[in-house]
């Protein structure tokens, strides 16, 4: 019995301090992607991406093969912004990306606000293989300002 107190003390002794010691974790500085894109910037678009464009655009970017085009590397997504801005609020139909024609119709998402279509473009010009630089909210107010003319 006195053996066995004798062992329990030990170990009882041994393991506090490197309890004691044991410090909490740092947090994390907020992640940024390649592009310095924020992770929750992207964490925002993948939800809105996933409820409004994965149906037509596919969870790989790939789209349907002639009927809704795909949005990895393509030059829609990768080149000029204010065109693939005004995909979201104008819609499309019928469109020939990277040499291949679709003929799907995408429906303007203009109930999307400025933000959501910001976060949604961002996230779609850093994912499915891309990597470019964020779509600004500024940049969608002037798209829309544009349209209402």
């Amino acid at each position: 019995m006195k053996k066995s107190f004798v062992i329990l003390a030990l170990l009882a002794l041994t393991s506090v301090p490197a309890f004691a010691q044991k410090k909490p974790a740092a947090k994390a500085p907020a992640k940024k992607a390649v592009s310095g894109v924020s992770a929750a910037t992207l964490l925002q678009g993948k939800s809105i991406y996933t409820q409004y464009c994965l149906t037509c655009h596919q969870a790989d970017g790939l789209g349907v093969d002639g009927m809704n085009p795909p949005l990895a590397k393509t030059d829609y997504v990768l080149g000029d912004k204010t065109r693939l801005i005004g995909v979201l609020v104008n819609g499309l139909k019928g469109v020939d990306i990277n040499g291949e024609e679709y003929h799907g119709v995408m429906p303007s998402q203009s109930y999307l606000n400025d933000q959501q279509m910001a976060d949604v473009l961002t996230y779609v010009r850093n994912s499915f293989g891309n990597k470019a630089s964020a779509v600004t909210v500024s940049e969608v107010k002037a798209v829309r300002a544009t349209n209402k003319k």
